[in-house]
């Protein structure tokens, strides 16, 4: 997982309606060859960093030739943002299993975050996180770094069923990437059994993060607190959120 600013980066989420057309589209079976390479890359990531060479080794382990990798990953940030996308789709599919239904929403956004700390977390899983944070740390990097971890915010509000379409869709999914990054920092310093602290430090961030939304909540219910806050509302009134994807697209 990657520590981007917190603001909402542009191109972010879903394209709006005007955006430039797709790409064309790429040959066939090359995300099966993603995954293969995938599997094997965290292993020779944790000594060569996010680099051509790491690619061309798991692709040799793989059984990959090395050009059909190449188009599969052109370069090491690729295939670092094809790492952490695959761990959004593991917390997708462990948060499917979740009751989630007999829990209220502090503890179902509590639970996500920690599914998706531990969807990368095997043996040499969480050094290429280490390595991936410090490559999408690197200014020519930032803003895709933003772009996916404001992804992966993006995936846990929509799962958990919000439906906002206005300003909150924004800061909602502002607050909890900056949630999600200063997590990320502390996991990576955490040696803790079993990530211990990690789950400490998250549940005082969730709860700073709820004292927060109930302040607004009071402020909104005062006639002070309204006008205050009136030129936001004016402003919020015309944003609408990204257009949402359909199922399969």
């Amino acid at each position: 997982m990657s520590l981007p600013e917190h603001d909402a980066p542009a191109g972010a989420g879903a394209a709006p309606a005007g955006a430039p057309s797709a790409p064309a589209q790429e040959p066939s079976g090359l995300d099966a060859v993603r995954a293969k390479l995938l599997e094997r890359l965290p292993e020779h990531v944790e000594f060569d960093g996010w680099s051509r060479a790491a690619i061309d080794m798991a692709a040799v382990d793989a059984d990959v030739p090395e050009d059909v990798a190449r188009m599969a990953f052109p370069a090491g940030v690729d295939a670092a943002a094809a790492f952490h996308q695959l761990g959004d789709r593991r917390m997708l599919e462990a948060l499917a299993r979740e009751p989630l239904s007999a829990m209220g929403m502090t503890a179902r956004i509590t639970l996500a975050i920690r599914l998706r700390l531990e969807s990368v977390s095997g043996p040499t899983e969480k050094e290429a996180v280490r390595r991936a944070a410090s490559l999408f740390a690197l200014p020519t990097n930032a803003a895709r770094g933003a772009r996916l971890v404001w992804g992966t915010a993006d995936a846990i509000w929509t799962a958990l069923g919000d439906e906002s379409d206005d300003f909150n869709w924004y800061s909602k999914r502002a607050t909890l990437s900056a949630v999600i990054s200063s997590t990320v920092l502390y996991w990576l310093a955490d040696d803790s059994e079993d990530h211990a602290d990690t789950w400490g430090y998250l549940d005082r961030r969730i709860s700073d993060v709820m004292k927060i939304e109930k302040a607004k909540a009071r402020m909104r219910a005062n006639p002070l607190g309204r006008a205050a806050s009136s030129g936001v509302e004016a402003i919020s009134r015309g944003l609408k959120a990204a257009p949402r994807r359909r199922a399969g697209n």
